[in-house]
């Protein structure tokens, strides 16, 4: 029998004959393409480059001649090894060779027809042929009926699905796998709306050889993209394939894919079936087992009822419930067993109109067969009558689960749900009873959505007449208070209607219209402030961008609205009673868009001013700080940053204080280094006088580089020194650690006996042994090996069952290397 080592080495021997067909194979890359019988039809087919027939004619003969030759080598060895089974069509020299003779032609011709559906067909058939083996042919009786039921469409394509004898190993022909799917890729990017070429990229991944990298992911995706292309005439054959695929892969995807699939009804009856099916052990789920599979069609049938409404109402479900109590019984007096089902359970006809009685569906099909999953199923049967709006159902639903349930995981699971439903409930109730006189129906409520007018605006395509009819009949009909979030959108999309010229854009601009529609939305009285100022500042936008040369001009009629100041100030901003037109003063957005309009068309000064009236107004916040100060600095107005920088400190507490400093002491410190040294020492003192110890560990590190690079060694160490105290426990041992470090390079290595000393009085257990590993490893390169040996025994006392652990492991391994007894010494000798 063969090693593991020997297989693998055959394996990989294997493997190397791959790719044969990429890249493309070339007279120049392999020189045993052309024979000196090959010479005339290559001149033939270099003086008629564009005859199909010419290129049709050389493939045909080419194809003959190999077949035949083939032909004769399978009859004089006819053997069955191991190593034949795994190459399949491609077991011999004379096969790969005769593949990329073809590949040559068939690649040549299409660089000449890259748009020839009769040369893709035949050049994908025979790249099959050597990569999936020999097609079995399955004669049809009669003609395919063009619209057939899902069940026998199913069943149909199922009986004359495609088979392959033979075919490549998915794992030693994994490169010649790629290329084939490549090529498909290829074909499909020329000829993307011919639906054979799709049926037959299909057939590969239903081949048993095919590599579950091509057959899983790649295939759903094939799938998808299949029916993106094509058009929905052509999509009930991609459907039949993609729910044959998924019947196949089983799982998720396959609950997933029919999820998808038009004919709900059906495809919830079909997969419910396959669920029974699962739990009579008749169907078993490649990846999953049956369990799941079937447990996932219960709550699928659940989930789709709600989107689609395939279930029947309450009224329905009791009167269904009531006829199957009495058919049971009647059965029962007759003493005839007739179960619905193989199983005992009700059986749904894919074919009959009639709706899903999902309550019953639940109770046979789940609870009674899948006990553990009592409270999930209970849940989605709830679930499912309040999305139908069923509550005293959906109430009565809950509280039998609750008295049914028999562990504690379903009970909790349950009663979860029921009290979020009835907090739910509550809430709802209240609401109603706060604001009386704003309930509406349904209709109602729609007309003040403007999402809904949106999509009747879209539902009018190019009709210019049409659309303008019903923005304002939107305008005219929604109530601002009312309405929902994001209605500002609703007249910027009008406004952009008539500045893009209409629906299809090729009428005239209108601006005139377009400027009226957003003078009407500044007096709209909106829910917020922040609505508002969309508005305006759409507008300045639309006329920057029709008239760029009148900027001045432009800017003044868009920010108009901020020089209407109020003498009183002290406005809330978040005093709803007050209309949003007079609270617009204090939008932070609105006074963003003005300064960046001054700071690109304005003047230095006249954007000052703008940041300043910001300032004035406190609605400044952090970020505003930054850009002021950044927008000085670029314009050479030093000392004005560092003021605004200053200012913003003030406003501002920690931590969104600390931001501020970070950046104007290290922009101050770039500035001008150590020639204004005291200045930079008092500001650092000022932002370390409030800093909470958890933020003041940067600002520590700056001040003594600061003193440092421009300063005192010795001002440096006192400033690490009353770091140390004063950062964050969790920050001590780094900080001590670069307070070494510096006492190190600027005193030496004595000098920094005492911070260690310190440092093992203050730090937690666990970092001070690590401090004193330390400070003994520096006695030892001091050479006070008597030091070093007290500062362990110091150490000693900080242990933890780990170090304890470790401490006995060390012990042992000494003992053992120095023992001297006798005993222990004669078994080394003889274990030697």
């Amino acid at each position: 029998m063969p090693s593991v080592a020997e297989k693998s080495m055959a394996l990989a021997e294997l493997s190397s004959y791959f790719p044969l067909t990429l890249p493309v194979p070339t007279p120049n890359t392999h020189s045993d393409l052309l024979t000196i019988n090959d010479v005339q039809r290559e001149e033939d087919l270099l003086r008629n480059p564009a005859s199909f027939r010419a290129w049709w004619t050389a493939i045909h003969n080419t194809r003959e001649v190999f077949n035949a030759q083939l032909k004769a080598e399978r009859r004089a060895n006819t053997a069955n090894d191991a190593r034949a089974q795994l190459l399949g069509p491609l077991a011999t020299p004379l096969a790969r060779r005769s593949l990329q003779c073809l590949t040559y032609l068939y690649e040549s011709a299409l660089v000449q027809l890259p748009g020839s559906f009769k040369l893709w067909k035949s050049y994908l058939q025979m790249r099959m042929s050597y990569v999936l083996g020999t097609p079995i042919h399955k004669k049809r009786a009669g003609g395919r009926k063009k619209f057939a039921d899902m069940k026998d469409a199913l069943e149909e394509e199922r009986d004359y699905s495609e088979e392959w004898d033979g075919g490549l190993d998915g794992v030693v022909g994994w490169e010649e796998w790629k290329s084939l799917v490549a090529t498909y890729e290829r074909a499909l990017m020329w000829l993307p709306k011919l639906p054979r070429l799709w049926l037959m990229y299909f057939s590969i991944f239903s081949h048993p050889f095919c590599p579950p990298v091509i057959s899983h992911t790649h295939a759903r995706h094939t799938f998808d993209r299949a029916l993106r292309t094509l058009p929905p005439s052509l999509h009930a054959r991609i459907w039949m394939r993609y729910l044959l695929w998924a019947e196949g892969t089983g799982g998720a995807t396959m609950v997933a894919v029919y999820h998808s699939a038009p004919r709900p009804l059906e495809a919830a009856k079909l997969l419910l079936s396959l669920a029974r099916k699962a739990t009579r052990g008749e169907y078993v789920s490649p990846r999953l087992g049956k369990v799941p599979t079937s447990c996932s069609g219960i709550s699928w049938t659940l989930s789709n009822a709600l989107q689609k409404k395939l279930g029947l109402t309450s009224n329905d479900t009791v009167e269904s419930n009531a006829a199957d109590t009495r058919a049971d019984a009647e059965a029962k007096e007759r003493e005839k067993e007739e179960p619905a089902s193989a199983d005992g359970k009700l059986t749904e006809d894919p074919l009959s109109k009639r709706k899903l009685n999902i309550e019953r569906i639940v109770r046979k099909d789940g609870l009674e067969v899948y006990k553990d999953q009592a409270g999930r199923l209970w849940t989605g049967l709830a679930t499912y009558w309040i999305k139908r709006g069923e509550f005293d159902r959906a109430k009565t639903t809950f509280e039998a689960g609750i008295a049914s349930v028999l562990t504690i995981r379903d009970f909790t699971q349950i009663f979860h749900g029921y009290s979020e439903f009835c907090e739910s409930i509550i809430s709802a109730m209240m609401e109603g009873l706060e604001n009386p006189d704003e309930e509406e129906d349904e209709e109602d409520i729609k007309e003040t959505e403007h999402e809904e007018w949106e999509k009747r605006v879209a539902l009018w395509g190019d009709d210019d007449e049409k659309v303008a009819e019903t923005y304002s009949q939107a305008l005219q009909t929604i109530n601002p208070r009312k309405a929902t979030a994001n209605l500002f959108q609703l007249y910027i999309n009008f406004a952009r209607y008539y500045e893009e010229g209409g629906a299809s854009g090729t009428a005239e601009p209108d601006l005139d219209s377009a400027r009226k529609i957003l003078e009407k939305a500044t007096k709209v009285n909106f829910k917020t402030v922040e609505d508002l100022a969309e508005i305006w500042c759409e507008w300045a936008e639309m006329e920057l961008r029709h008239d760029p040369a009148g900027t001045m001009m432009k800017r003044s009629e868009s920010c108009s609205v901020l020089a209407a100041i109020p003498k009183d100030t002290k406005i809330n901003y978040h005093d709803h009673s007050l209309p949003v037109q007079a609270r617009l003063f204090k939008s932070l957005k609105l006074w963003s868009f003005y300064v960046d309009l001054e700071e690109s068309i304005g003047t230095v000064e006249s954007a000052k001013a703008a940041y300043d009236k910001i300032m004035e107004l406190k609605i400044a916040n952090a970020q505003i700080i930054v850009n002021y100060a950044a927008f000085l600095e670029e314009n050479q107005y030093w000392e004005d940053s560092f003021r605004v920088y200053e200012r913003g400190t003030e406003v501002f507490t920690y931590p969104i204080s600390f931001e501020i400093w970070n950046i104007y002491l290290s922009k101050f410190i770039k500035r001008y280094g150590g020639t204004k040294l005291e200045r930079a020492r008092d500001l650092f003192e000022q932002a370390l006088e409030k800093c909470p110890s958890k933020s003041c560990k940067p600002l520590f590190l700056m001040y003594g580089q600061l003193e440092e690079d421009y300063g005192l060694a010795k001002r440096a160490m006192a400033i690490y020194e009353r770091a140390t105290q004063v950062v964050a426990d969790e920050d001590k041992f780094e900080m001590y650690a670069i307070y070494i470090a510096k006492a190190t390079a600027n005193y030496g290595l004595p000098a920094t006996r005492p911070i260690y000393e310190r440092a093992i009085e203050i730090l937690p257990p666990k970092q001070t042994a690590e401090m004193c590993l330390r400070f003994a490893a520096l006695e030892r390169k001091l050479g006070e090996i008597d030091r070093a040996r007290a500062i362990y025994a110091h150490a000693s006392q900080f242990w933890s069952e780990d170090t304890f652990r470790e401490m006995l492991r060390i012990k042992r391994s000494v003992q053992a290397q120095f023992n001297t007894e006798a005993s222990y010494l004669a078994a080394q000798t003889l274990s030697t």
